[in-house]
């Protein structure tokens, strides 16, 4: 009695891929015409569609693409191929838990894709998005290969808690804790393998992940198996690698000059005798009282030109017909343009999504594996060493003042083998060794099963694991400064050399996501509901055993030393996060857009009652191009508003107050100390057990736009406030209380308010010509609000390196976090410093603290720009990145630019100072005794741009039968050029200390990208 057509009701299955590059295209709607019969692509691209007629038309539909309609008549599958739509803007976004689209989105969130990032030898993956992303900062130490990120979003929230952003690796939270020996964690992953970042920054976008996202979310995607034939790349380039820029200290001319000038009674302190020439008649060799003088550019002798390479192949594949899967290996060898840092790193990598029981359940198996070797050098001995050694001394010498195996050494009158004063910084790169050897393991397996009996039910089951090994051994040879000794048995000095230091240490992190997932499109007033509900577990163990090794008087040998408080020489940690979430995005009239957000944390850094947290989020998204008035606008392509509200709490104080601050430890006394011989005495460690959640409030409003054909203008702007609470902070205490002077407790609040800009400008879009113009700026200030009992306290990280004990940056209420806290420099009508003179702000009469002012350090003003041309099968791109204020402190003037620096001090080594003459330093400071260090003199603006690449590529197509295989090949520099009027060596740094700088080098290289 049914309609014939009831009969004939079917189910569809199917996948839906990009059709330019073959990828399964995730979120694509695949809705029966005029019914409200729908579901979306999962990941993979695939579909079931239930309840079909024949004669029924099915419109795929996917922002982005032109939609494609099929009439069904009776297919029992289907393969789809949709083609771009260039006129409209949209991608796949990767959020927690799950994907959304740009047209979806109610948070404030950046995407930057493998087409957008930085080109030419990038040795860290963070490298690609330096200057990319609106509010992102990115700020590397120095230019070692593996020199650590300080990476900031919108500024970070905290003060003495964990400011860096949580980093998602292929679904896997990886540890704020480095491996020993690795400094910089994205070292780690190879830049090849990588797809895309996204960076989550407000709180209704960063919610769903509670704990740890107080300061963003960074998703790093990496590339995944092809659903058609068969693809394999290969990809290499050579690099060369220079120092752009060295310290302006003296020459041998110069140092001469100056001793005689400012320290005549130190002139016979200058030079040796060189053995190779006659001193008499040499005259193009500097002289002094009839001895020729070297002239010894200890910076040369310690840099070099460094070549570094990098190997990559991929295979992607659709395996048996249907497992999507991908593998990689990589090499990378890297030469530090300090000698003797080298770095070589292999990676290998396997990406598999096999589907079982009809496509209902979905593996997604993710495999990393890591093993790095570098020599990790004394960057801060090396590089200051060559500051300050002697211009006028060799590196080598021979004869009888050589008994250091061929390097020069200064000796005192009494004994030759009495170092005196200052190392040979080349001794110091050549004579140690530390080997820092470093395996890793990132891996998981997601189960994503689709319910038989509700196809839009998702029960999702995530298992990861992040493993390290590491091994460190520093031996020192048998010239090493550190293995010389005094031996008291007989009498002499002697060298020691051997193993001086060793350290194991295994870290294995856990990760368990299990959640439920709901997604049905409607027709209607209801048009789509996106939720989840679940529980996240996360386990962190550092265990690892450090042995150092000492020169026993008595013996006249190296041993190791035995510490009686802990004989096992053992260190252990753990930190367990354990949280419950829920998220609901719900649709209205496919134009109004609203995500709730609640989730619960507990993290065993606090005590049980006080160990969870609640972090409720909500965001709104009102999508105007979709109202009647602009829908046929042929002008205004894209207006999207987006509101956000939400709340993130920070735990993180393992780097202050260790892993166990809130619980009573003790710990053995010193052996020496015991009132019974034999018996250990225990005392207690400081603890707070009234340590709970910092939290975060963030507000956001925000508003996406496109305009013109193609999409000329497009990009976002954002507007924020946030605010944190119960700040973790490590303050002053009374004496007595928790059994130290300064413990880390909730103390204040801090605000942050800022705006972003995002903008892409693509004047030219056509068959053979494409011209596109990105830019983005943020600006971003900061302010102190409350310290409770105190007005400041110290920023730890702000050390002066003259005056141990002094910091420069301060904490203080009604100012900007990090400040520093300084003196005014008076000068005269010349404009010239009137040393040890400053201004007396407060009017008293006298120079005290209460005349030091707050100058800020960090930039509030960030920027970056890019551009890329292509004109048929040539390209051509530039990146830039910068800032606009901001200070940083020329540590580098305030150790090597007073006159009385050059003196020996108790010894007759003379150190050398920046040049005089030349106007790298001023001579009235003779000494810099007082208040000098403290002074906004050695503050200096440090606004710059930085050129970070230029690429040239050509690409040669049709290389194999039936046009398969492409070629390119490309030039690049890196670094190219640093516009700034700081007089340093490099403004760009973090801390805004400039003190024994690692150069960042300019990087040529010359490189292949081989498809096919």
């Amino acid at each position: 009695m049914l309609p014939l057509n009831m009969l004939a009701q079917s189910t569809l299955t199917g996948v839906v891929s990009d059709g330019a590059t073959g990828e399964p295209l995730p979120g694509v709607n695949v809705i029966v015409e005029g019914t409200t019969n729908g579901t979306a692509t999962d990941i993979d691209g695939k579909f079931t569609l239930t309840n079909i007629n024949n004669g029924e038309r099915i419109v795929f539909s996917f922002i982005g693409y032109a939609d494609q309609v099929i009439e069904y008549s009776g297919q029992s599958s289907l393969t789809v191929s949709l083609q771009e739509d260039t006129t409209q803007l949209e991608e796949v976004v990767v959020i927690g838990y799950g994907t959304t689209t740009k047209k979806d989105a109610t948070g404030a969130i950046t995407t930057v894709s493998s087409k957008d990032f930085t080109k030419g030898a990038v040795m860290s993956s963070d490298q690609l998005i330096v200057g990319k992303a609106p509010g992102v900062r990115i700020t590397n130490a120095g230019g070692a290969p593996d020199s650590a990120p300080n990476i900031r979003i919108r500024g970070g929230s905290s003060l003495s808690a964990n400011n860096n952003p949580l980093i998602i690796i292929d679904g896997i939270p990886i540890d704020n804790v480095n491996p020993a020996g690795v400094n910089n964690p994205l070292s780690l992953v190879n830049p090849n393998d990588i797809e895309s970042f996204t960076v989550l920054k407000d709180a209704s976008a960063t919610a769903i992940y509670g704990s740890r996202a107080s300061n963003g979310v960074i998703i790093i995607t990496t590339k995944k198996g092809s659903s058609g034939a068969p693809k394999f790349n290969y990809s290499s380039y050579v690099a060369v690698s220079k120092a752009t820029q060295s310290i302006d200290v003296m020459d041998s001319a110069s140092f001469v000059r100056f001793i005689q000038e400012y320290h005549p009674g130190f002139t016979n302190y200058l030079g040796v005798d060189d053995p190779t020439t006659d001193a008499v008649d040499d005259p193009s060799t500097p002289q002094i009282e009839g001895r020729n003088i070297y002239d010894t550019n200890w910076q040369d002798e310690i840099l070099r030109t460094s070549i570094s390479t990098d190997h990559n192949f991929s295979a992607s594949a659709n395996l048996f017909g249907k497992v999507p899967f991908r593998s990689s290996i990589g090499y990378t060898k890297n030469e530090g343009l300090v000698k003797t840092n080298d770095y070589e790193r292999y990676t290998a990598t396997i990406k598999a999504t096999p589907t079982f029981l009809d496509d209902h359940l979905k593996v997604d198996v993710n495999a990393k594996g890591f093993w790095i070797d570098k020599n990790s050098i004394d960057e801060g001995g090396a590089i200051g060493g060559s500051l300050n050694m002697d211009p006028t001394k060799p590196v080598y010498a021979d004869g009888d003042v050589n008994n250091f195996g061929g390097y020069y050494q200064n000796t005192t009158a009494a004994n030759p083998l009495d170092f005196d004063g200052q190392y040979n910084p080349v001794n110091l790169l050549q004579e140690r060794r530390r080997p820092e050897v470093v395996n890793k393991f990132l891996g998981n397996v997601q189960f994503d099963y689709k319910m038989h009996f509700l196809p839009e039910l998702r029960a999702v089951v995530n298992l990861g694991a992040e493993a390290s090994r590491a091994k460190i051994t520093e031996e020192y040879g048998q010239y090493a400064f550190a293995t010389y000794q005094f031996d008291n048995v007989n009498d002499t000095f002697v060298f020691n050399p051997g193993v001086n230091y060793r350290e194991t240490q295994h870290i294995t992190n856990k990760t368990l996501d299990s959640y439920l997932a709901y997604t049905k499109n409607f027709q209607g007033f209801l048009t789509r509901i996106d939720a989840q509900a679940g529980y996240s577990y996360q386990s962190f163990v550092n265990d690892g055993y450090k042995t150092i090794y000492q020169y026993n008087t008595n013996t006249g040998l190296r041993e190791e030393r035995i510490n009686e408080a802990n004989p096992t020489n053992r260190y252990y940690n753990k930190m367990v996060l354990e949280s419950f979430f829920g998220r609901a995005n719900v649709d209205l009239m496919d134009k109004y857009l609203f995500t709730f957000t609640l989730r619960a944390d507990a993290s065993s850094l606090f005590r049980k009652d006080l160990r969870w947290g609640y972090f409720p989020a909500a965001g709104f998204a009102w999508r105007i191009t979709d109202e009647s008035f602009l829908k046929d606008n042929t002008t205004i392509k894209n207006l999207k508003l987006r509101l956000g509200y939400g709340q993130t709490g920070q735990q993180d104080i393992t780097g202050t107050a260790g892993f166990y601050p809130s619980s009573p430890i003790f710990s053995p006394g010193d052996p020496n100390s015991q009132y019974l011989p034999g018996t250990n005495t225990y005392s207690a460690n400081p603890f707070n057990d009234q340590l709970t959640w910092e939290t975060t409030t963030t507000y956001n409003v925000g508003l996406d736009f496109a305009f013109f054909k193609n999409d000329l203008i497009s990009g976002s702007v954002d507007v924020y406030q946030r605010d944190t609470d119960d700040l973790l902070v490590k303050s002053s205490v009374p004496p007595g209380q928790f059994l130290t002077n300064e413990i880390t407790q909730n103390v204040g609040s801090m605000t942050n308010k800022g705006v972003e800009l995002g903008l892409t400008i693509r004047p030219i879009v056509t068959e053979d010509f494409t011209w596109d113009v990105t830019g983005n700026f943020a600006y971003n200030i900061g302010e102190v609000k409350n310290l409770k009992d105190v007005q400041m306290i110290d920023a730890t990280e702000s050390g002066l390196p003259v005056q141990t004990g002094v910091r420069l940056a301060r904490h203080s209420v009604g100012e900007q976090p990090y400040s520093a806290w300084v003196f005014e420099q008076l000068y005269d009508t010349d404009g010239n410093p009137i040393v040890g003179a400053f201004k007396d702000r407060n009017g008293d009469g006298v120079i005290t603290n209460d005349d030091r002012y707050f100058e800020a350090l960090r930039p509030n003003w960030t920027y970056g720009f890019s551009t890329n041309f292509t004109y048929k099968n040539l390209d051509f791109s530039a990146s830039f990145h910068g800032q606009a204020d901001g200070q940083v402190y020329n540590s580098v003037k305030l150790v090597g630019g007073w006159t009385n620096r050059a003196l020996p001090n108790n010894t007759n080594s003379l150190n050398n100072v920046l040049d005089f003459y030349n106007g790298a330093a001023d001579p009235r400071f003779e000494t810099i005794q007082g208040n000098i260090p403290l002074s906004d003199y050695y503050l200096e603006n440090a606004s710059f741009l930085r050129c970070d690449n230029l690429t040239l590529g050509y690409r040669f197509n049709n290389l194999i039968k039936d046009g398969q295989g492409s070629l390119r090949l490309y030039a690049a520099v890196n670094n190219v050029f640093l516009i700034t009027k700081y007089s340093g060596q490099d403004p760009e740094n973090f801390n805004a200390l400039d003190n024994n700088f690692y150069p960042r080098p300019r990087v040529y290289s010359l490189g292949l990208n081989f498809d096919f």
